[in-house]
């Protein structure tokens, strides 16, 4: 093995010194003046990346959608019930859900949209917890007995309170109208299917189930109205026993 001459000595020390500088600097300095950066192996880490990151952007479109929104129709429910709709903007339905009023408004294409699908969520539990109550009966005629329980109780003051904010804001809104049409129309079902199950285990006398059904709903929205009012008062007690005497006035009479 050879010793490098006195000569190379310095050289090769000096262009080591030079190249661990370089290195250094390359460390902790980025991108050079051009705007690239000074170690080749970045721009190929990013290239590697990107497509990783369309991917995961593109898998999670679909159901950070979905909770989202149920997020925010979920939080504007019981603003609805405290306030009523006339009383809750975008900014208060954001603050309940705990989003930004822009992702409100990425995802509903107004508050009118949040409320009615807000009023159609708590609607149809709460109507579905009745249909489950009936479908369970031992006859039609105890079927529509529950209903006219669980109609009226304590706590169903603040349904009725949120079903005419709803019957009152689709005078302005046709998406309410439509909601609550179709939710009439259920309604008047399920009342026929029972005044007809009835019929036919000979409980009940009736020609035409489809209008009773519509009377009886029109008696209980009549008395739900009153209850809320209370002008002249109304006990729970005292609006059962009026849809049941009609009912008894209509099919037993």
């Amino acid at each position: 093995m050879t010793s490098p001459s006195p000569s190379e000595g310095p050289d090769r020390a000096e262009r080591a010194d030079r190249a661990g500088r370089a290195e250094r600097a390359g460390r902790t300095e980025g991108p050079d003046r051009s705007g690239h950066a000074d170690r080749p192996d970045r721009p190929e880490r990013g290239e590697r990346k990107a497509p990783r990151r369309a991917v995961d952007a593109s898998r999670r479109t679909r159901q950070p959608t979905e909770v989202r929104r149920r997020l925010i129709v979920e939080a504007a429910v019981p603003l609805i019930a405290e306030r009523g709709t006339a009383a809750v903007g975008v900014r208060e339905v954001a603050a309940a859900a705990g989003v930004s009023v822009g992702t409100v408004t990425y995802h509903f294409e107004s508050v009118q949209e949040v409320l009615s699908e807000a009023m159609v969520l708590h609607i149809e539990r709460y109507y579905a917890a009745l249909s489950e109550a009936a479908a369970q009966a031992t006859s039609g005629a105890e079927g529509l007995r529950l209903l006219i329980d669980a109609l009226f109780t304590d706590d169903t003051d603040r349904h009725w309170r949120m079903w005419f904010d709803y019957w009152n804001a689709g005078e302005r809104d046709q998406a309410f109208a439509r909601g609550q049409a179709e939710r009439y129309e259920t309604w008047h079902a399920e009342i026929q299917a029972l005044v007809e199950r009835g019929r036919d285990e000979g409980d009940f006398r009736c020609d035409d189930p489809a209008d009773f059904a519509l009377r009886f709903s029109a008696l209980a929205d009549g008395l739900a109205l009153r209850r809320l009012r209370q002008v002249p008062t109304l006990s729970v007690v005292d609006a059962r026993r009026h849809l049941r005497r009609f009912v008894d006035a209509e099919l037993r009479g």
